[in-house]
């Protein structure tokens, strides 16, 4: 009886045994429910305009914006950024307000002392003091010495409580997106048109470039900024604008934040010299295009004739080998058609089906080719040679494989 009553009263009144009314009409329709979303933000301009989360505001239908004093009002919202997770509101405000200032979070230490103010749950107003533990991986925290120099975006949080551990958006990068989207009402990234990869220490011998660092050119998109400027596969760029480049997400960011349309010198080096190249940069759209995975290759029925060189065997790339394996007419080199278990080439994630097109930056056409260059790389004292592989679909990746 008691939990008949309990299950009743659960129902909500007049809820009979069999469910009966559910909350809703008078023909048991469910009806849907206004939900609340509540999150924090700060004033960025004293005309109103505030800065908070994406998340916050996301699919909303109505934002209100309350301040301290519990004066409420209906802000507009001018923009979105998803991939900062940033919004910009804006609303007309009855009294003067005070806007923060931004600081410069490049100028943060590790070990400083920060504060983050926020209203998590609806509590209000609350503040957590820490200390910023890492860098250059877009983890800072609230205002600096009165100034903000980070928005807090999300947590670490394995078990589903914090742990300590909170990221958030830079406020150098944070200024540049509030810049766009009060000008723009969207985000207008740079774009230079190719694809890049880390300079590991053995492509980095392979190159002759000490020490290594920069961003290797893997592919350039024919319709790119890059194209006509003349950077190419093989190229490190190891400048842009005047920033030094020393890793692959270097240049993503600078990039990025560089304006659409802006002609830029870009150092690189090839073929162990330096040199500059202008490129006037594109826009990156938001809308990526979809990468339809390759389909799977099937072994092919007889094995052509092969030459073995760093744990691979290798075929000249014939009519016959491109159907099996499904490779682009525009695909130009050596074939790979089997990889030992047990190489450095399975290490680097090599496959059959994919094509060498060039070795240690010389293009390559037959199998005896691809064996002639690396024994002369082994008698040159060389610890490794530099690969560049095409996969079936043409896109390109450099892989440094040990000779010794």
């Amino acid at each position: 009886e008691f939990f008949d009553d309990f299950f009743k009263n659960r129902r909500g009144p007049g809820a009979g045994p069999k469910g009966g009314d559910r909350g809703g009409d008078k023909n048991g329709e469910l009806q849907p429910r206004k939900t609340n979303s509540l999150g924090s933000g700060f004033i960025v301009d004293a005309a109103g305009i505030v800065v908070t989360n994406n998340h916050v505001i996301a699919d909303a239908d109505e934002i209100n914006v309350i301040m301290n004093d519990g004066s409420k009002f209906k802000a507009e919202l001018v923009g979105v950024d998803k991939r900062t997770d940033l919004a910009v509101l804006k609303f007309k405000p009855t009294k003067p307000l005070v806007a923060v200032k931004f600081g410069d979070s490049d100028k943060l230490r590790l070990g400083e002392w920060v504060v983050a103010i926020g209203n998590p749950f609806s509590l209000g107003g609350t503040v957590t003091a820490g200390i910023v533990s890492a860098r250059n991986r877009d983890i800072s925290s609230g205002p600096y010495d009165g100034e903000v120099i980070g928005v807090n975006t999300l947590i670490i949080s394995p078990s589903g409580g914090s742990i300590g551990i909170g990221f958030a958006v830079p406020s150098k990068t944070v200024v540049g997106v509030v810049n766009q989207l009060r000008q723009f009402g969207e985000l207008r990234r740079g774009w230079l048109g190719v694809r890049i990869q880390q300079v590991t220490d053995e492509i980095a011998e392979s190159l002759n470039i000490k020490p290594a660092r920069g961003a290797l050119i893997a592919g350039v998109e024919d319709k790119g900024p890059a194209k006509p400027a003349g950077i190419e596969p093989g190229d490190v760029v190891v400048k842009f604008d005047g920033k030094d480049i020393k890793e692959p997400k270097d240049l993503s960011r600078v990039v990025a934040d560089t304006a659409v349309g802006k002609e830029v010198e870009v150092v690189i080096i090839r073929k162990s010299a330096e040199e500059t190249k202008k490129v006037t940069l594109g826009r990156l759209e938001d809308t990526e295009k979809a990468v339809q995975a390759a389909a799977k290759k099937d072994e092919p029925a007889e094995k052509p004739v092969t030459q073995k060189a760093l744990g691979l065997d290798l075929a000249t790339l014939s009519k016959d080998l491109r159907s099996r394996y499904k490779i682009k007419d525009n695909v130009k080199g050596v074939i790979i058609t089997n990889v030992d278990g047990a190489s450095d080439a399975a290490e680097k994630h090599l496959s059959p089906g994919e094509v060498i097109v060039e070795v240690a930056q010389e293009a390559v056409s037959n199998a005896a080719d691809v064996k002639k260059r690396v024994e002369q790389l082994k008698k040159d004292g060389k610890k490794s040679v530099l690969l560049l592989v095409a996969n079936s679909d043409g896109e390109l990746r450099f892989v440094a494989l040990g000779v010794q």
